[in-house]
């Protein structure tokens, strides 16, 4: 029986994906829900799986642009089962015949690796580790330059361009340019539908927000503390470790609620203010950036936030983020510290209206009661729709990050101050 495999919708509004790749190739046996290729759209990146085992036949080219519910591939499920059987067909008789004989002949010695020679090319050097790779493969250097299928006019520049070389067997500046590593190619690759979608909407957010930054810096020395006086018992408790991710994005969740226009978008006419939080986090993946929503943060705990982040960064990395897990958010956290970054203007996510960019970590000079000590400072920038966030808004949120970070208590106090609300002031 014949079964056509046909490409599912990864969304609302989406009608052509394009297939990035294929896991598997024409002719393929394939087991029952076996993952055989993955579809991009401009929003997300999805795993085309095989509905049934059999022998698969690709029907679209990896690159190519296909229709919502085309047919991708089809897969014949009289072939179902054969996986195993193959491998063992696939073995010649002789070599059955050989495993079969229990003899006491001892094998002959394997035969020397053949010594790297250059009969015709004399000046040519040939460096350790090439020289290894080539007694492995029994390849001597008149065959290594034999190999090569052409040359291009850049072999033919490097030469003419080199001084002159003594006039030897080999030949006028030939081992110069065998021992050339100079490269001026380029390589051309062509744009994925999430990074064109990506491109139109950052300069759509540039042209149609009046987008601006304030800055901020936070001393980490508390929460650093923190962490490493209690690491190994948070990760025997939580089963994951306690990273800063967390601390900054439970902090951002409490200073939306003093600041909760921060946390508004514009719809029309209208200015939409949820009471909600969620926070959409940027991660770096292959395939692009991407922006996968945590939900509710105001009702979870560091390591309920750590156990997300984990999550997410485990489908990051293997590509299988979803599109429901990127939409929805209300505000955007940013770490461009872990790629050294010391200080950006991070872009808004629209329809949001503020994202908070974190940055590396560094010792630096700062007074303290009167005395110059040195400090882990990180800076903190918040991008934000200044049509909808007033300046006040905007400082007064970082600030208040600024303070839960640099003293962890008041993350327990909801932002305000231990000492305050004991005292009822």
């Amino acid at each position: 029986m014949i079964i056509e495999i046909k490409v599912p919708t990864p969304g609302e509004s989406i009608t052509e994906v394009e297939l990035a790749s294929w896991m598997v190739s024409d002719g393929d046996i394939v087991e029952k829900d076996q993952e055989i290729a993955e579809i991009e759209s401009d929003k997300a990146t999805l795993s085309l799986l095989a509905t049934e085992a059999g022998k698969i036949k690709i029907s679209v080219e990896a690159g190519e642009t296909i229709a919502v519910g085309a047919v991708a591939c089809t897969i014949d499920t009289d072939f179902a089962g054969e996986t195993t059987s193959k491998a063992s067909a696939d073995v010649p008789s002789e070599q059955k015949d050989v495993e079969g004989k229990k003899d006491t002949e001892k094998e002959p010695e394997a035969t020397s690796k053949k010594e790297v020679t250059n009969t015709h090319y004399p000046d040519a050097k040939v460096s350790p580790l090439a020289r290894k790779l080539m007694e492995e493969a029994d390849l001597d250097v008149d065959q290594v330059i034999n190999g090569l299928k052409r040359l291009s006019t850049k072999e033919v520049e490097l030469v003419k361009n080199l001084p002159e070389q003594d006039d030897t067997a080999g030949g006028k500046g030939q081992s110069a340019f065998i021992n050339s590593n100079v490269s001026r190619e380029s390589e051309r690759q062509k744009m994925t539908m999430l990074r064109k979608k990506l491109s139109q909407r950052l300069v759509a957010v540039k042209n149609e927000t009046a987008m601006l930054t304030t800055f901020n810096e936070v001393d980490m020395s508390a929460v650093m503390n923190l962490r490493k006086k209690y690491q190994s018992k948070f990760i025997d408790k939580h089963g994951v470790k306690l990273g800063f991710m967390s601390f900054f994005i439970k902090a951002a969740s409490l200073a939306l609620k003093h600041h909760p226009m921060v946390n508004a978008m514009i719809d029309g006419d209208e200015i939409v203010i949820p009471e909600y939080h969620d926070v959409s986090v940027a991660v770096q993946t292959p395939k692009g950036l991407m922006v996968p929503v945590i939900r509710n943060i105001e009702t979870l705990s560091l390591d309920g936030i750590e156990l997300s982040l984990k999550n997410l960064a485990e489908k990051a990395r293997k590509g299988k983020i979803g599109l429901e897990e990127m939409t929805g958010g209300t505000f955007t956290v940013t770490n461009g510290g872990v790629f050294g970054s010391m200080l950006s203007t991070p872009i808004i996510n629209p329809p949001q209206s503020a994202i908070m960019g974190m940055h590396n970590i560094v010792e630096r000079p700062v007074a303290v009661n009167g005395k110059v000590e040195i400090r882990p400072i990180m800076y903190l920038a918040l991008s934000y729709d200044h049509r909808i966030i007033d300046g006040k808004d905007s400082v007064g949120f970082l600030v208040k990050v600024k303070e839960m970070i640099e003293d962890p208590a008041k993350l327990l106090a909801g932002g305000f101050d231990p000492e305050k609300e004991v005292l009822g002031l």
